[in-house]
């Protein structure tokens, strides 16, 4: 979710001979046309989400941690965290082509994957829908699956579209949300703008508590009272993490707040909420009806 190390990470691929330009390499969307089945590795939970949807799984040898949906995925080997990646991992599964997002990292890593002679693509993440559509195309190319994207990418604009009727017929307009990250009761760590958080917040009609600031970061207790939102948003892992509602209740500042106060606070699991992957409109439909359930 955080973007401060794209610099680096652009850097080090263009060292290595890439670019990023339509995120990937016109190398890289001829790497395996000839040479058999491919070997995909990929690094990111909502890519894996479009490569089963595409029915490409069966060329998967390898994800990271964040891809747990479908199930399935879990099942393979796994190359880690995807920010916390081991190059040795990763080559040891011997793939044919490496998928990957901007988060992907340490840099260093990603070189030695490229000088080891490996097509990698990084795929742009930005938290939009039109960058979702993108992303389906983009792996539609490089796994050779056109036709196949052009109808997944058709029928997610037609979910999109319901959903966005949904959201524009619902009365959420006014409410403030408060996204909670952190799993520590004794921080609250908070998403301000230019998040995942903030931008599926939008998508649903809602409006950020927080202003000021980009990306996520700890509150005071005084801060969080200020924000005083109408509905405090968490992932489904964090809330468990931290006892349920009434943990959350304990982070510091939050039971002066109005959401609070009156025991306010949604959850959705994390990747289906945060990911921005082909569920994206699901997720976006379900948290509308959460906050209009937690108003009512």
């Amino acid at each position: 979710m955080n973007h401060f190390r794209r610099s680096a990470l652009v850097y080090s691929l263009s060292a290595a001979g890439l670019f990023l330009a339509g995120g990937y390499t016109f190398a890289q969307d001829m790497a395996g046309k000839s040479s058999g089945a491919m070997r995909l590795v990929s690094i990111g939970g909502s890519l894996t989400e479009i490569v089963y949807l595409l029915n490409a799984n069966q060329e998967l040898v390898g994800v990271d941690t964040t891809s747990i949906y479908p199930e399935a995925a879990t099942k393979l080997p796994n190359v880690g965290y995807a920010r916390a990646l081991s190059s040795e991992g990763i080559l040891a599964l011997r793939p044919s082509q490496v998928i990957a997002t901007e988060d992907a990292g340490p840099p260093t890593v990603l070189k030695q994957i490229t000088d080891a002679g490996i097509p990698l693509a990084i795929l742009q993440s930005n938290y939009k829908f039109g960058g979702v559509i993108d992303r389906v195309q983009k792996i539609g190319s490089l796994i050779h699956k056109t036709d196949a994207a052009k109808d997944l990418a058709n029928k997610i604009n037609l979910e999109w579209k319901k959903t966005q009727q949904q959201v524009a017929n619902s009365k959420v307009k006014k409410i403030s949300v408060l996204f909670i990250l952190s799993q520590n009761p004794t921080q609250v760590m908070v998403g301000g703008q230019k998040t995942s958080a903030d931008a599926v917040i939008a998508y649903a009609g809602a409006t950020n508590a927080i202003t000021g600031f980009n990306g996520f970061k700890p509150l005071t207790p005084e801060a969080v009272i200020a924000s005083n939102p109408d509905v405090i948003l968490m992932t489904d892992q964090s809330i468990k993490a931290v006892g349920g509602i009434d943990g959350v209740l304990r982070f510091p500042g939050i039971d002066k707040t109005t959401a609070g106060k009156q025991k306010k606070i949604v959850s959705l699991e994390t990747m289906y909420m945060l990911g921005f992957g082909p569920r994206m409109p699901a997720a976006v439909a379900d948290l509308n009806k959460l906050l209009q359930q937690a108003m009512n």
